[in-house]
């Protein structure tokens, strides 16, 4: 553990929502504090850091300012080989992550939820939840603001945080009071030195310090988790949902299509027709935080109801418009193979696919069942499209190659026809075009938005 007394002087490296977050609470609990970013700082938060009068430089780091400090805290897009953070490890100063640093300053419940796929669905439904029961409740980490923003300037009781690996990788002694992992499917191997049992302990790490007080929430049929629970202990409460019941289903579907959810002080049913979310991977996203939802000893009604008039999520099988009786559908979160396997599962209507973006070493034969049962074209949409095109080539009627989004609009424009659905979901990254994948499908909504001016 930390020894706080021996720190004075704490360097920050990055500076997007969670460095300036972490420079701010650093200030606030007394620290001499810097702040160094390799690449430009986003006016706001320029605005902030001069605000709060927190030194700070960006565009390159200057090492002497930085392996001074007693503690550096890394943003969670810095891995640990980046050439300033492996100086910092080599010369035995800690590093941790603005989650980690927040946690030693708050005494609020933390509800942390991670997976390769539906954490901002889970998270953000969660965290409704919670505010329609009247909870002081905050949103953090891959979505919402600053942990330690708010730790620092709008303390709350409970917070509900969406945990990327990258910012486990960093926490060592932070405890999740309920964590969640909802599935576990190859993602940023690069990172994990190309081993998935190196993701997987990364994903896994959401349960250290975790006591038989806490709780912990998982899809129990997914096969990484199963088999990671045969190596590891587990002191928390299980709390396994799944589609069908087994001996310890806490959250199930029953005989007549209701959503069951039990805890030992708690338990509720609604028919599944009711969820404002619909899919089978939407069904475990609206388990997984009906569970959380009851383990904090929210009432019945306020969960049915919350679980009813959720609005959904930006860009994950987002409803753009209907053009002539063609279903847009933006999918642009979609940045691996099984996060667009759901996407598919949930389609009804023959479907124009649109792939594509930055590769980051997929394997398209997970979505291959999916692409022959639903899928009339695909369009590819990126810089370099060869993978794609040589992979479905031989597995569709058609498909098409393009190099730009208004490209790509235009095609699925030409080739849907009434009944259809445009779906992107490009199981891609996005930087190839993008400068993310929220810009991404904010610019496909005004592409198909301007074919009807």
């Amino acid at each position: 553990m930390l020894d706080f007394s021996k720190i004075k002087y704490v360097a920050v490296l990055g500076g997007g929502e969670s460095g300036t977050g972490a420079a701010v609470l650093s200030k606030e609990r007394g620290f001499e504090t810097f702040l160094s970013d390799a690449g430009k700082l986003a006016p706001r938060y320029v605005q902030l850091l001069d605000s709060e009068g927190i030194a700070y430089e960006q565009g390159g780091h200057t090492p002497e300012r930085i392996t001074c400090a007693q503690l550096i805290i890394k943003s969670p897009g810095i891995p640990d080989s980046a050439p300033m953070v492996a100086e910092c490890i080599r010369r035995g100063i800690p590093v941790i992550s603005e989650i980690e640093f927040a946690g030693y300053f708050t005494d609020a419940k933390m509800v942390c939820i991670t997976g390769s796929n539906g954490k901002t669905t889970t998270t953000l439904l969660t965290y409704h939840i919670l505010q329609s029961a009247g909870l002081n409740v905050g949103l953090a980490g891959n979505v919402g603001r600053s942990l330690a923003l708010q730790v620092a300037k709008e303390p709350k009781d409970v917070y509900v945080i969406e945990l990327s690996s990258f910012q486990l990788d960093n926490m060592y002694r932070f405890r999740a009071n309920v964590a969640v992992i909802l599935n576990i499917t190859p993602d940023h191997l690069d990172r994990y030195d190309h081993k998935m049992e190196n993701y997987v302990a990364a994903k896994f790490r959401i349960l250290q310090n975790q006591t038989s007080r806490d709780a912990f929430i998982y899809w129990q049929d997914d096969p990484v988790i199963k088999a990671q629970l045969d190596k590891i202990s587990v002191e928390a409460r299980r709390y396994p949902f799944g589609e069908t019941r087994e001996e310890d289903t806490a959250a199930y579907l029953d005989a007549e299509d209701r959503l069951m959810v039990n805890t030992p002080g708690n338990s509720f049913s609604m028919p599944r027709a009711d969820l404002a979310l619909h899919g089978l991977h939407n069904l475990y996203n609206s388990m997984a935080a009906a569970l959380s939802g009851c383990l904090l000893d929210i009432r019945k009604d306020t969960l049915r109801t919350a679980l009813s008039d959720f609005g959904g999520v930006e860009h994950r099988l987002e409803p753009v418009c209907d053009i002539n009786g063609v279903e847009w559908i933006n999918d642009s979160k979609a940045t691996n193979v099984n996060s667009c396997y759901y996407a598919l599962e949930s389609m009804t209507r023959p479907t124009i696919l649109i792939l594509g973006g930055k590769d980051k070493g997929n394997d398209y034969s997970e979505i291959l069942p999916l692409v022959h049962q639903k899928v009339k074209a695909i369009v590819a949409m990126g810089v370099d499209n060869d993978k794609i095109l040589k992979f479905f080539g031989p597995e569709v009627p058609e498909i098409y190659d393009t190099h730009s989004l208004d490209e790509a609009v235009q095609r699925c424009a030409a080739l849907a026809q009434e009944g259809d659905a445009v779906l992107l979901s490009p199981c891609c990254a996005s930087f190839d075009l993008f400068s993310s994948y929220e810009d991404r499908g904010r610019k496909f909504k005004d592409a198909v938005r301007a074919l009807t001016l």
